[in-house]
């Protein structure tokens, strides 16, 4: 077995110790003070920052979270991907209870924290990191905290993600598959990064312990069952499951095949790194200036999808220079909003189906005087926000979704599919 954490310290962003768990007995508090110091060393450096430090036999493994630092300490030769995961479950079970994780939110909640970091970790071992079962046992009032007697089915059942005896009048289970595309184009028009990142966001709501099982129209099942795929079919590469779902199962046959927590989780995410997929939606901007006092911008989006698709919601994005005043804007379609304190003119329309093209011509003045041998300024880049419903770039379909359950009741499964902007940037103003 790996090694284990020795410890766990909690520390503001002043090195102090706000909360110190010691789980094995071979640290002490003085780690936090060496760990802060080395901390300090590599913030000096221009590099950045690495997760992991070692330093005089001690391991120190940390996440920085708002004004926080969540580190552990060991003497062992642990696993570094285990705990810094550990860590970030950490994160989300104060999250669940104290809205935030911040310094304050530790020190109105010393004896809850306390709590939680006994019931989480064993002798430097990780247990239970699943919000919803902690908060059957660790219950929390304004001023009072209450601790079952006994801990709840879920805490010695196999399937730790989910407690028995859940009941609801109306089974349902809601499942989205959301795809968010991430595109960088250079100032030359050329595409340099392209990349989507998928995830299939479920809520349900179940009675009992139903087991489900998830079709895909994934290549690889499809060509081990005969089937032919006509172009339809995906590969899913660099999948992460939910703890829930059987990974051997998964192996064997590609069946996913899970019983579900309850509520929302996230089934499964993947990536698809291609340079093959076109820029949704193309911005392109000319600018041109006058005597220095004013400057005009001519910009042009396209839809490059489909005519029966529609995005909604789009907002592009302009940068403007920081002493742009005076805005004067005419759009083809939507509104437009000056944002000074983003140094940006935000460009709204609020569907714009494919296939077409539309135009946004400003003009802002310019008061500041600049000399001829001013620096030129920094370019940002166009960014642009927006939602396409019914779509999916990958082409990922959920071809069935099985719930089964002893008492045979029906459930009602929804499928929706949406694909958003992530770090959608355009480097495409012509001055």
């Amino acid at each position: 077995m790996a090694g284990a954490a020795s410890a766990l310290f909690l520390l503001d962003m002043k090195g102090r110790v706000l909360v110190w768990r010691d789980y094995r007995g071979d640290v002490s508090a003085a780690q936090a003070e060496r760990f802060f110091a080395k901390i300090q060393e590599g913030e000096s450096d221009s590099s950045s920052q690495d997760p992991v430090v070692f330093d005089d036999g001690v391991t120190y493994l940390f996440v920085q979270h708002n004004n926080v630092y969540v580190m552990t300490a060991s003497r062992q030769n642990c696993n570094a991907a285990s705990l810094l995961l550990f860590l970030h479950r950490v994160i989300d079970v104060f999250k669940h209870y104290f809205e935030e994780l911040e310094e304050e939110s530790l020190r109105d909640n010393f004896v809850v924290v306390y709590e939680l970091l006994d019931e989480m970790m064993d002798f430097g071992y990780p247990q239970f990191t699943e919000a919803n079962i902690l908060s059957e046992f660790i219950k929390t009032d304004a001023y009072k905290i209450e601790i079952t007697q006994r801990p709840p089915m879920a805490v010695t059942n196999a399937v730790s993600w989910r407690s028995e005896g859940i009941r609801y009048k109306k089974n349902e289970v809601f499942l989205d598959v959301v795809e968010s595309v991430n595109i960088l184009v250079n100032s030359n028009g050329q595409l340099v990064r392209s990349d989507v990142v998928g995830a299939l966001k479920m809520r349900t709501y179940l009675t009992g312990m139903p087991e489900c099982k998830l079709g895909l129209n994934d290549r690889v099942l499809l060509e081990a069952q005969g089937r032919s795929t006509k172009g339809k079919a995906i590969d899913l590469d660099d999948i992460k499951f939910h703890q829930c779902v059987r990974l051997a199962r998964f192996e064997n046959d590609r069946t996913i095949s899970f019983i579900p927590p309850d509520g929302a989780f996230d089934l499964m995410t993947y990536r698809l790194s291609t340079q093959v997929v076109r820029p949704l939606i193309w911005v392109e901007a000319q600018v041109e200036r006058h005597s220095r006092s004013r400057v005009e911008y001519a910009v042009k989006a396209r839809s490059q999808f489909k005519e029966r698709s529609t995005a909604t919601n789009v907002e592009i994005e302009l940068p403007l220079p920081a002493d742009a005043t005076t805005p004067n804007v005419r759009t083809s379609m939507g509104s437009s909003v000056y944002a000074p304190e983003k140094e940006a003119l935000v460009w709204k329309i609020k569907s714009f189906p494919g296939g077409k093209e539309y135009m946004l011509r400003a003009q802002f003045g310019l008061p500041s005087i600049v000399s001829e041998e001013s620096v030129p300024e920094k370019r940002a880049p166009i960014r642009v926000k927006f939602e396409i419903p019914y779509f999916t770039v990958s082409g990922i379909q959920v071809r069935y979704l099985k719930i089964i359950e002893k008492s045979g009741y029906q459930a009602l499964p929804w499928v929706r599919y949406i694909t958003t902007a992530g770090e959608y940037e355009l480097r495409m103003i012509q001055y």
